[in-house]
């Protein structure tokens, strides 16, 4: 597989990208993730990775760039990274017993190709109760996470279930993006 550029600085998803391949590097993207006017929340996530990628891939117009965001929809509402304390608890409390939706926008870039495409995954919370919004809030897991929290860590805690890919959740839907990524590969080969 050719040299890849992950345009991310998230720990998890280069975690998760070693398990596709260990032949890549970070570039972090500078893009404005300024979204455009009417954009759905599960649009927004893939418009978001491919501008990551194309910050990136305008420097570096030989390699292969990928590009990733996540968001966390509930009620047709996107729930970013808390801004402080009182926003994980109000975050905490709306998925609370609920079910949501994870999103992972993923664009692959050469060039002029692109190949984009998003994934979703439903997770549902126990209900939770302050007690339990505290300790998870005071491990300090919740604040560099969409929706407030963190599958793969202490937040495993407070998920009832999953429908979909796990690895989705962590920010890199890894066996849909291994296909992708091959299909993307495939037809530069032709």
């Amino acid at each position: 597989m050719q040299s890849i550029i992950l345009a991310s600085k998230s720990p998890r998803r280069q975690e998760l990208l070693h398990h596709i391949t260990d032949d890549f590097e970070v570039i972090v993207s500078d893009a404005d993730e300024v979204l455009p006017e009417g954009i759905s929340p599960e649009e927004a996530p893939v418009y978001l990775s491919r501008i990551k990628a194309r910050a990136v891939a305008d420097s570096h117009p030989d390699r292969i760039i990928i590009g990733a965001d996540t968001v966390v929809i509930l009620d047709g509402k996107v729930l970013g990274k808390p801004r402080d304390k009182n926003d994980a608890i109000r975050m905490l409390r709306t998925l609370s017993d609920r079910i949501h939706t994870v999103v992972t926008g993923c664009s692959i870039i050469k060039g002029d190709r692109v190949r984009s495409f998003g994934d979703s995954t439903r997770v549902e919370f126990y209900p939770l109760t302050d007690r339990e919004i505290e300790d998870y809030i005071a491990s300090g897991e919740p604040f560099d996470k969409a929706g407030a929290y963190g599958i793969q860590g202490k937040g495993s805690l407070l998920v009832k279930g999953i429908e979909g890919d796990f690895f989705n959740v962590m920010g890199l839907p890894v066996g849909k993006l291994h296909r992708e990524l091959k299909a993307f590969l495939s037809t530069e080969d032709n």
